[in-house]
């Protein structure tokens, strides 16, 4: 790793640049247009973000105080856990412990730095893991292996099986960092009795681990407090998805990247339940105006990102969409199967619901969160089996009236490289235009940006999409 990439620690490099931002349009417009012209390097992201307004900056501060809660955790006495995007949080804030989640800060690198994260994954390789691994925890775990973050206390990971390469990252950095590691199980199946009486059990081993890390009993009124918030982000976000169903779709694109990150990130705490907030009253003001979510407001295009989307530099990835007129269907990410949201309709036994009577009855409640997360969910077993990938996504093709399908994933993400081809055949066969992008979502290294634009543009004109 060079001497430049070690001269500040990683999590207070990006910390301070998203402090900073969060700050930039707290003031006049005329200081904001002449703070543009000062940092170059950052304008693209910045203005990516302000430019949707409220929900833009109430974003980059819900990030700011996420990165700024992880820098300053052992100053204010709490406990950091690195955990995986598949986990829920609240449970974790439920023990006032901070959770660091790799693939945000592995994203954070990859949108803000010029210079991406690929010395930080290399080095994870330089100490003898795998570079076939995945490039959404190495991006950020590289620093953290490297001394250049704050301490980390124990590990939660939560994806064995559905996720290998993500489970041997955090078995990995347990092993390198000697730290305390749990890793919690799933059984094949979701939605028998057995399954789910499992699948409680062991996260109340979970509970007795976090008691014994943080040396405090679970807090039920701290508990109390966080699942009432969840409660009310999950009704805001099925209403969002309602919304996304209407012709032209009224949410912005760019949307999909603030649910799902803000949930990976604060779960159960009042900054997202602001946030969604501000992005359904657009949704809403738009739908009254008959209007798409795009900056044009109207509708060329609706794509569904089966897999994750692209985080590439200053979020261009978002910016295409826009440009083009397409509006963002959501991703695997986006999706979190509440029992109530209108992807479950008619297979709700696949949905979780919050139980909020009593402490058995939220904890079970997180438990079933966890087991309906992203890639948890539809990627635990064959693609084509009832309530996993192939089905989840017609269901989300058919209830959304998309127009195509594109596949982004990473080198590491074996899985669904392991399946995508069938899987994209059986999408054609229901007469749903696929595109499969050879690239890294989180390393542009491996593909341009420019190339990738160059396929999507050629597919979109090839296949005829958005040419009315």
């Amino acid at each position: 790793m060079r001497k430049e990439s070690r001269e500040y620690n990683y999590d207070w490099n990006l910390w301070t640049i998203v402090e900073n931002a969060s700050r930039a349009y707290d003031g006049f417009e005329k200081e904001y247009q002449h703070l543009l012209s000062l940092i170059p390097n950052f304008r693209g992201v910045l203005e990516a973000f302000v430019r949707h307004g409220e929900p833009g900056i109430l974003f980059l501060k819900l990030l700011a105080s996420y990165t700024r809660n992880c820098i300053q955790a052992y100053a204010e006495g709490r406990k950091i856990a690195a955990s995986t995007f598949c986990f829920a949080a609240p449970i974790l804030y439920a023990f006032d412990v901070q959770p660091l989640i790799l693939e945000p800060w592995s994203v954070f690198g990859t949108v803000i730095l010029q210079r991406g994260t690929g010395e930080f994954m290399d080095y994870c390789c330089e100490l003898g893991f795998t570079e076939t691994s995945c490039s959404s925890q190495r991006g950020a775990l590289g620093a953290y292996l490297a001394g250049l973050g704050v301490d980390i206390d124990f590990i939660i990971c939560d994806s064995p099986g559905i996720c290998d390469t993500n489970a041997n990252s955090f078995s990995f950095a347990s092993a390198y960092l000697d730290i305390p590691f749990f890793q919690l199980n799933f059984p094949p199946t979701l939605t028998d009795e057995r399954a789910r009486r499992y699948h409680r059990q062991d996260f109340h081993s979970l509970i007795e681990f976090l008691e014994k890390q943080t040396g405090k009993k679970l807090d039920l009124s701290r508990l109390s407090q966080i699942i009432e918030h969840v409660k009310r982000q999950d009704e805001l976000a099925i209403e969002l998805m309602e919304l996304q169903r209407l012709i032209p779709c009224p949410m912005p694109p760019i949307y999909d990247l603030f649910l799902y990150s803000g949930r990976f990130l604060m779960s159960g705490t009042s900054e997202y339940s602001e946030l969604l907030e501000a992005m359904l009253a657009v949704t809403r003001k738009n739908s009254r105006l008959g209007i798409a979510g795009t900056t044009s407001t109207r509708e060329k295009a609706r794509g569904l990102f089966c897999y994750i989307d692209h985080y590439t530099t200053d979020v261009r990835f978002w910016d295409w969409l826009d440009s083009h007129e397409i509006s963002h269907m959501g991703s695997i990410l986006y999706n979190f199967w509440q029992a109530d949201n209108p992807q479950a309709h008619s297979k709700e036994e696949q949905g979780y619901c919050i139980d909020d009577h009593s402490l058995e009855g939220m904890i079970d409640s997180l438990a079933d969160q966890v087991s309906r997360m992203p890639m948890v969910k539809s990627i635990r077993g064959p693609y084509d089996a009832p309530g996993m990938w192939l089905d989840d996504t017609l269901g989300a093709a058919s209830l959304l009236k998309t127009d195509f399908v594109v596949y982004i994933g990473t080198m590491g993400c074996r899985n669904t490289w392991g399946m995508v081809k069938p899987f994209t055949r059986d999408l054609e066969r229901y007469g749903i235009p696929c595109l499969v992008l050879y690239a890294d979502a989180f390393d542009d290294r491996i593909q341009s940006w420019e190339a990738i634009t160059d396929r999507m543009d050629e597919f979109m004109k090839l296949r005829r999409i958005g040419a009315h």
